[in-house]
């Protein structure tokens, strides 16, 4: 097991390993005295996982209910988000219990938000079973839902009390949903791993689970550390995201988020290298490890709807959209860009 620790508003321990699902009561207990532990999953997880965690929980002394979602993007709606909240009030949860959030990233930034914003904030512990939401959105404390003008425009920022990932949970995964999250692993090796992005290219789909995992953990703490708000440095986790999700709310949620990303970095790598922002070397190195992984690299999307689409992204400030820009394998750039150049960069990429 391997261990990584993050300094923010509250700090806390991710763990990293194989077998650790049956610890998280244990774990928990160490952090809390609460008497009742809300687990949210939802339909794809649960009936894998759901029984092994209610039992560690039960088996440290919590009192353990479960709140079960319909899977899918769908289900991260406002809609969504209050029917938890009148659960938990409804099973008189208090500030000092406890929400446990089993399952990707819906799972992890509705219950997060829930946990941020019932009675004020409550402590919540994420159980990640997806790898991108190991390797990226259980870290960092950006919850969110989605509203019908775009996705996580309704969020906050809200640490967990503890990150547990157990790998095991990886097995299961349909190859299409760990494909997905192999385009945020191959994201952090483009923004601040050359080695690691070599390790990528060189074992593909075999790469050590996890060490890489715990790679990109300790370089999303490293970013946290510095800029826990989104307002500098952390923008650069974006990288793919702004055209991805355009591509996601074109599709209708029908492309998957890791697929829209793959999409999103490997248009803006093409625009890069077409404006003479990055080398043909650099695109190449990009599009070969996108590609070798599975990932999809172009969409049948026109610039101009993804450009409208981009006009509602969250990364937007006033007239400027920060695009994640890769100039190196290493090193991306924040371009503030004005939005009447966004459709023309777009098309450069397409």
């Amino acid at each position: 097991m391997n261990t990584v620790h993050v300094t923010a508003s509250r700090s806390y321990d991710v763990l990293i390993g194989a077998g650790l699902l049956p610890r998280l009561g244990t774990e928990a207990r160490r952090l809390t005295k609460a008497k009742k532990a809300a687990i949210v999953s939802e339909t794809n997880v649960f009936p894998l996982y759901g029984g092994a965690t209610a039992k560690s929980l039960a088996d440290a002394g919590f009192e353990v209910v479960s709140f079960v979602f319909p899977a899918g993007e769908e289900s991260k709606s406002g809609e969504t988000y209050l029917k938890l909240l009148n659960f938990l009030a409804e099973n008189r949860l208090t500030r000092t219990d406890l929400i446990v959030a089993l399952g990707g990233g819906v799972v992890g930034d509705l219950a997060g938000f829930a946990a941020a914003t019932y009675l004020r904030g409550i402590p919540f512990i994420q159980v990640p079973t997806t790898l991108l939401a190991a390797v990226d959105s259980s870290v960092g404390g950006k919850t969110a839902i989605d509203l019908y003008a775009g996705k996580n425009l309704c969020g906050a920022f809200y640490q967990p009390s503890l990150v547990l990932c157990d790998i095991d949970t990886l097995n299961t995964l349909p190859d299409s949903i760990f494909r997905d999250g192999c385009a945020e692993v191959i994201k952090y090796g483009i923004l601040y791993d050359p080695d690691l992005f070599a390790h990528l290219a060189e074992k593909g789909l075999d790469f050590d689970r996890e060490a890489v995992i715990t790679r990109c953990v300790e370089l999303k703490r490293d970013v946290v550390a510095e800029d826990e708000f989104d307002t500098g440095a952390r923008m650069r986790l974006n990288l793919g995201h702004t055209v991805g999700h355009g591509i996601e709310a074109q599709s209708h949620f029908e492309i998957s988020h890791g697929s829209a990303v793959a999409m999103g970095t490997a248009i803006v790598t093409r625009a890069a290298a077409t404006l003479g922002i990055c080398s043909e070397e650099t695109e190449a190195s990009i599009l070969e490890v996108l590609d070798k992984f599975g990932l999809p690299l172009r969409c049948g999307y026109t610039a101009e709807s993804l450009y409208t689409s981009a006009l509602s992204d969250k990364k937007r400030s006033g007239g400027t959209v920060n695009l994640i820009i890769p100039e190196r394998i290493g090193f991306c750039r924040i371009a503030p860009t004005p939005v009447e150049e966004i459709q023309s960069f777009i098309k450069a990429g397409l």
